[in-house]
């Protein structure tokens, strides 16, 4: 299907804009009513995860209201250990829970390498539900997590503010680490492949923990498996978004990837300038710029375009956007990408 709006495929390939593509991390949230209006007539957050009908309605909601140039499908990245046989729970207000953890053989022998078609099919139909319903209007952004990160969870058990377990894992049964983000990686890139089948137009990779790691570690037990993910999506553009890795910039510009995401910590110009200019960046304001005035949105994120320029950028914030952001200062935000980003790009 012919898209409507093409301007993130195009900035992601690095083809030229008449204006700044925008959207943001966390969109189809609990920033807006429709949401939440939705997500409190069910048991919990996974029940909206895995009904495909009210994924794709959630999906969909931030294009109809906040105006972004694309949908990215409503999901989690924990489906992923989740279909491999570690279960996990959302805990309201505390987040993700793990009942059962992967710390040796014996539990790594519990897993399996999973099949997104019998395992995640729920994923795979909403993505269906939702291209039918978007109509080519806008892109939309199929996503998984790094390695990474999801053997950090596996382990852990639960987020935590240093990763403890999971980092010395590292370092105490490397055999083990590696053995887990080879199952997991292999679950990714089948889950990503049949996410493009199914229709998403691009596909995100979260490391949201790499920047917990050493950029020794970092290149050992992170990269090599998201550079084989890079490697096996040939047919959409793919973005990296490896929050708090600015010590891996250089590295990222070897991915076989179109699109770099940059946190709100990470200076643009040295990231333009270690990724090079055949990478697009993507990001990447600070999401509490949204809870000061109109007028200091609107401010900063000129200063945000300008400094990004106006071509290889796709306009965002350095990290999701928090739940109890006005709406208002959202649609702002948009707003402004879209009217500055037409002019510098005139």
């Amino acid at each position: 299907m012919q898209l409507k709006n093409d301007l993130l495929i195009r900035a992601a390939k690095g083809e030229t804009v008449e204006r700044t593509p925008v959207w943001l991390m966390r969109q189809a949230g609990r920033i807006l009513p429709e949401y939440r209006a939705v997500r409190e007539s069910l048991s919990g957050f996974k029940e909206l995860v895995e009904t495909p009908e009210l994924a794709a309605e959630v999906t969909i909601q931030p294009v109809d209201i906040l105006d972004v140039d694309a949908a990215i499908i409503f999901s989690d990245i924990l489906v992923v250990p989740e279909a491999m046989g570690c279960t996990y729970e959302m805990i309201e207000k505390r987040g993700p829970l793990f009942p059962n953890t992967i710390r040796t053989e014996a539990d790594l022998k519990k897993l399996r390498v999973a099949d997104p078609h019998e395992h995640l099919h729920y994923v795979l139909d909403a993505i269906k539900i939702t291209k039918k319903a978007l109509n080519g209007r806008v892109p939309l952004i199929g996503f998984a997590g790094a390695p990474w990160t999801i053997l950090a969870y596996m382990v852990e058990g639960s987020g935590s503010k240093t990763f403890s377990q999971a980092r010395g894992m590292l370092y105490t049964n490397p055999k083990l680490a590696h053995q887990l983000l080879r199952m997991i990686t292999d679950t990714t890139i089948a889950y990503l492949k049949a996410q493009v089948e199914a229709g998403a137009n691009l596909i995100q990779i979260f490391d949201s923990w790499a920047g917990i790691l050493s950029p020794a570690l970092y290149r050992e037990f992170a990269l090599p498996y998201i550079s084989e993910m890079c490697d096996a999506i040939t047919t959409v553009p793919v973005t990296v978004f490896a929050k708090g890795a600015f010590f891996a910039m250089e590295d990222f510009s070897k991915l076989n990837c179109e699109t770099i995401g940059l946190d709100w910590n990470m200076d643009i110009s040295k990231a333009r300038k270690e990724v090079g200019p055949n990478k697009t960046l993507q990001g990447n304001m600070d999401p509490c710029l949204l809870y000061s005035s109109f007028e200091n949105i609107q401010r900063e994120t000129i200063n945000m375009l300008k400094e990004f320029g106006p071509q290889r950028h796709i306009a965002n914030l350095g990290h999701g956007v928090y739940p109890d952001t006005d709406p208002e200062k959202v649609k702002c935000f948009v707003q402004t990408v879209k009217e500055y980003g037409s002019i510098i790009n005139g």
